[in-house]
C-alpha cells in the first residue's frame, strides 16, 4: 500500500504530515494483521500450509534462490508464499509458523538494502516473541570479504532469541553456491512439510518450461560483442568502455535494472608468469582435474584475487614478517591495505619457507566467477543488444601493470569471431516506477549513469510523462562527459527534464553529485513530495553514503523535520520501493 499523499498546502507542518502518513501506515499493518488471520482460519488452510519464504537480496541471486526454494516447496505439498523481507510488516511477521530466510550479505558484514528496515524492527527490543514459528535460514556471501554471510547469521541469531525454534542448521553458501543451496533446499523442504504435517499432493505438476540460452549462470548464452567503444576522452585518467552484446534470435529477453553477468576469461600474460613461478608448462596435467594447468589457470580459478586459503598458507610460511605480523593480530582493515594491488603471483614471490606444490596451489584457488554489470539499455528501445557502460581497470603495483579481470577481458581481448559467455541476472529490487508518471530522480556518476540510460530509454519508449533528473559527474567535463550527446538530446526533447553536473576536478574546490544534491535541495524536496522516486547507483563505500547522507539533509531541512522524523520519512520511501540503490 502506498501512504496516501498529502498536498504540500494541506493545513500541517513538516510533523503533522509525517505523522499522519505514519498513522495511516500503522493502520495498514493491522489491517493485514487481519487479513492474515482471516485467510489461516479459512476452510482447507490446514491442508494448504504455507511456508513463507522470505528474501534479502542485493543483486537478485537471494531472490532467485527464493524462487527455487518455492518450487520444491510446491512439490513437497506445501504453499509458498515469498516476500522481500522489508515488505514484512511485524505484526504479521509473528503470526506466521513456518519460515525460510534466504539473504545474501551486502559489503562488510551489511544488510541487503531490501531487509535493513526488517532488521531494524526484529533488533529492536519491541520485537515480537515468536515461540509458534519455525524457521531455517539459507545465507550467500563471499568468503573475499570481512563478515562473510553476516546477515544470515544474524537473523539466526535473533530469531532464536525470540524464541523461534531453528528446523535445521544454517547453510553459509559462498560465491559459488548454486549446488551446496540445492542440496541444501532439497534435504530441507521435506522437514518443513513434515513439521507442518504437509501430506497433501505436490502443488507443482507444471511441465518445465525449455531454458533458454543465457537465462541464467548456469546456461550461458555464447555470442558475439560487436560494439566495443571508447567514451571517454584520450587525456581521460579513466577508460569507460561502450560494449554491446548480440542477443537476436536468442529469445532472451530483460528489463531496465537486470544486470548482465559475464564470465571472464584470465589475462594470459599472468598465466604465463604464474606457470614460471611454478616451474610448470601450460599443459602440466593436475590429479583430480580432466583440464591441465594453464587451462585451469586460464578459464577455471581465480588469479588476480587472492584466496583466504593462499593468504593464511603463505602467512604461515614466509619469512616476511610484515604479513606475519597483521595474520597473527588478525587485522583486517590493514591485511586490505597490505593486499591492495597484489595478486596471486605476489604472494608467491614471497620468500617462503617450502615450495608448494602445483595441487597445493590449485587447492587454494576459488573459482573464477563471473562480474555482474548493470544493463545501460533498455530491450523497448534495443531488443537484439544489450549495452553495457564498463570502466577498464588499469593501474601499475609493484614494477607490474594490473588490469581488471573482466573490464579488460572485453576491452583488449575480446576479438573478431569470439563468444563470450553471458547471462541474464534479473533484479526485480531495482526498477523504473511502474507509473509512468511518476517523477524520477536519478544519481548516477561515472559508470553509475548505466541503469539510468536504461530508464530513460524506457521512459521515451513507453511514452511516460513523468518528469525526469538526473545528477551525473565525474572527474573533467572536457574528458569524462560520456553519453553527452545523447543527454543533450534528451534535454532537447523534453525527456530529461532536469540535468545538473559535478566535475569535481574542474575548480579547486571539489563538487560531487552530493553538493549539487544540496544546492538544489529545496527543489528535489518538491519532487520527493509530489510522489517521485529517488534512484542511486555507483560506489558503495563513499557516494552512495554520502548521497545518502545528503538527502537527509535535504528532508529534515525543506520538510521541516526532526532528526528522527527526517530518518523515519526516508524508511518510508524505502517501504514505498521510492528510494533504491544499485551500489557495489
Amino acid at each position: 500500500m502506498k501512504i496516501p499523499y498529502i498536498p504540500e498546502d494541506a493545513p500541517f507542518n513538516g510533523e503533522q504530515k509525517y505523522w499522519l502518513a505514519g498513522f495511516l501506515a500503522g493502520l495498514h499493518s493491522r489491517l493485514l494483521v487481519l487479513e492474515d488471520k482471516q485467510t489461516a482460519a479459512a476452510p482447507g488452510a490446514a491442508a494448504q500450509t504455507q511456508l513463507h519464504i522470505l528474501f534479502g537480496s542485493q543483486t537478485g541471486n537471494a531472490e532467485a534462490l527464493a524462487q527455487s526454494a518455492a518450487k520444491v516447496a510446491r512439490s513437497k505439498g506445501l504453499v509458498p508464499v515469498i516476500s522481500a523481507l522489508d515488505d514484512v510488516d511485524m505484526d504479521v511477521f509473528a503470526t506466521m509458523r513456518h519460515v525460510l530466510i534466504v539473504t545474501s550479505t551486502y559489503g562488510e558484514g551489511e544488510m541487503p538494502d531490501n531487509a535493513q528496515l526488517f532488521w531494524q524492527a526484529l533488533s529492536a527490543s519491541t520485537a515480537p516473541r515468536l515461540e509458534q514459528m519455525h524457521f531455517a535460514i539459507l545465507a550467500i556471501g563471499d568468503t573475499g570479504y570481512d563478515g562473510f554471510c553476516q546477515a544470515g547469521k544474524f537473523f539466526d541469531m535473533r530469531l532464536e532469541q525470540l524464541g523461534a525454534k531453528r528446523l535445521t542448521d544454517r547453510i553459509d553458501c559462498d560465491i559459488d553456491f548454486e549446488q551446496p543451496s540445492s542440496d541444501w533446499i532439497n534435504a530441507t523442504m521435506p522437514q518443513f512439510a513434515a513439521n507442518a504435517g504437509s501430506n497433501g499432493p505436490a502443488l507443482d505438476n507444471q511441465p518445465e518450461a525449455p531454458v533458454i540460452p543465457g537465462s541464467n549462470k548456469q546456461n550461458p548464452l555464447a555470442t558475439a560483442m560487436p560494439v566495443n567503444k571508447r567514451l571517454s576522452g584520450e587525456q581521460s585518467g579513466k577508460d569507460i568502455r561502450h560494449f554491446e552484446f548480440d542477443i537476436s534470435g536468442s529469445g532472451l529477453t530483460y528489463e531496465a535494472g537486470d544486470a548482465l553477468g559475464v564470465f571472464p576469461v584470465n589475462d594470459p600474460d599472468l598465466v604465463q608468469l604464474l606457470l614460471t613461478q611454478l616451474k610448470g608448462e601450460y599443459d602440466t596435467p593436475v590429479p583430480g582435474f580432466e583440464r591441465n594447468l594453464g587451462d585451469l589457470l586460464t578459464y577455471q580459478f581465480e588469479i588476480s584475487e587472492p584466496s583466504r586459503k593462499l593468504i593464511d598458507w603463505v602467512g604461515q610460511n614466509t619469512t616476511n614478517q610484515e604479513l606475519r605480523h597483521i595474520l597473527q593480530h588478525d587485522d583486517k582493515d590493514t591485511l586490505g591495505v597490505w593486499l591492495w594491488g597484489k595478486d596471486t603471483l605476489d604472494l608467491l614471490q614471497l620468500d617462503l619457507t617450502r615450495t608448494l606444490s602445483v595441487p597445493e596451489f590449485v587447492a587454494m584457488l576459488r573459482p573464477l566467477q563471473h562480474r555482474a554489470y548493470s544493463i545501460s539499455s533498455s530491450s523497448k528501445a534495443h531488443p537484439n543488444r544489450v549495452h553495457l557502460t564498463v570502466a577498464a581497470v588499469r593501474f601499475h603495483s609493484g614494477g607490474r601493470e594490473r588490469s581488471g579481470v573482466c573490464s579488460t577481458y572485453m576491452s583488449d581481448r575480446i576479438g573478431r569471431g569470439d563468444q563470450p559467455a553471458i547471462f541474464i541476472s534479473p533484479n526485480k529490487s531495482f526498477r523504473a516506477p511502474a507509473s509512468g508518471d511518476a517523477p524520477l530522480i536519478m544519481v548516477g556518476p561515472g559508470t553509475g549513469i548505466a541503469p539510468f540510460r536504461a530508464f530513460l530509454q524506457e521512459r521515451e519508449a513507453t511514452g511516460a510523462k513523468g518528469k525526469n533528473w538526473l545528477f551525473f559527474g565525474d572527474q573533467h567535463q572536457e574528458h569524462d562527459f560520456i553519453y553527452n550527446d545523447e543527454l543533450a538530446a534528451w534535454q532537447e526533447s523534453g525527456l530529461l527534464t532536469r540535468l545538473d553536473l559535478a566535475f569535481s576536478r574542474d575548480q579547486e574546490k571539489k563538487i560531487y553529485v552530493q553538493t549539487r544534491m544540496l544546492e538544489q535541495g529545496a527543489e528535489l524536496w518538491a519532487w520527493l513530495e509530489e510522489g517521485g522516486h529517488f534512484y542511486v547507483c555507483g560506489d558503495a563505500s563513499r557516494m552512495a553514503k554520502d548521497v545518502d547522507r545528503a538527502l537527509f539533509d535535504i528532508v529534515s531541512k525543506f520538510g521541516g523535520l526532526s532528526a528522527e522524523s527526517a530518518a523515519a520519512y526516508i524508511d518510508q520511501l524505502k517501504k514505498e520501493k521510492r528510494y533504491l540503490r544499485d551500489v557495489y
